[in-house]
C-alpha cells in the first residue's frame, strides 16, 4: 500500500476532529452555520434542479437538463462538488446533532421523491396541459421544501417537516 492510497482516510479523519473543535468564525468563512453544524451549498443542489424544471415546460434544453439531474446525499453532494470547505463542510456535518441531520435529510428526501415523480411525469404520456399544471404546483411545493431547509441549516428549531416522502408526492399528484 501506498502513502497516496492512505491520505483519504486520514484527511477525513482529520477534517472530523477539525470540525468538531472548529471555532465558530472558521466553520462561518467556511458558509457553515456554526449552530447546526450545516451549509446551505447543499440546498444548491435542490435549486439547480427546480430551476431546471420550472423552465422544461418552454425550453428543450432545459428538459433534457433535468431529465439528467441525479440525486445525492449531503456527503455525495460536497465531495462531488468544488466547494472551498467541503471535507470541513462534511465533517461538521458528521458532527451535527442527529435529530437535525435526520430533519434535513427528511427534507432532502421528500424534495428528491418529487423530484423523481416530475421525472417520470415527463417521460409519460399525460397530455401536456396536465404535465403543466402538476410541474407548477411541483416547483411551488419544492421551493417551500427548499425555505424549510434552509430554515433548519440556519437554525430553526421549529422548521415544519413534512409527511414521509411518498405521502407529500401523493398529496401532490390528487390535486
Amino acid at each position: 500500500m501506498k502513502y497516496q492510497d492512505c491520505t483519504g482516510p486520514a484527511q477525513a479523519g482529520d477534517a472530523r476532529r477539525e470540525a468538531a473543535r472548529a471555532p465558530a468564525p472558521y466553520l462561518s468563512d467556511a458558509n457553515i452555520n456554526p449552530e447546526t453544524g450545516l451549509a446551505t451549498d447543499y440546498l444548491n443542489h435542490f435549486n439547480e434542479a427546480i430551476m431546471l424544471l420550472d423552465m422544461a415546460t418552454s425550453c428543450p434544453d432545459c428538459r433534457a437538463e433535468f431529465l439528467d439531474w441525479q440525486p445525492m446525499g449531503y456527503r455525495e453532494h460536497f465531495a462531488a462538488s468544488r466547494f472551498a470547505g467541503r471535507e470541513l463542510a462534511i465533517a461538521a456535518y458528521e458532527t451535527a446533532d442527529p435529530a437535525l441531520r435526520e430533519r434535513l435529510d427528511r427534507l432532502a428526501s421528500t424534495m428528491t421523491a418529487l423530484l423523481e415523480a416530475m421525472r417520470a411525469l415527463m417521460l409519460s404520456e399525460w397530455a401536456s396541459d396536465a404535465k403543466d399544471t402538476l410541474t407548477a404546483s411541483a416547483v411551488v411545493e419544492l421551493k417551500s421544501l427548499v425555505t424549510r431547509a434552509g430554515a433548519l441549516i440556519n437554525g430553526a428549531a421549529d422548521c415544519e417537516i413534512p409527511p414521509a416522502p411518498q405521502a407529500v408526492v401523493d398529496r401532490l399528484l390528487k390535486r
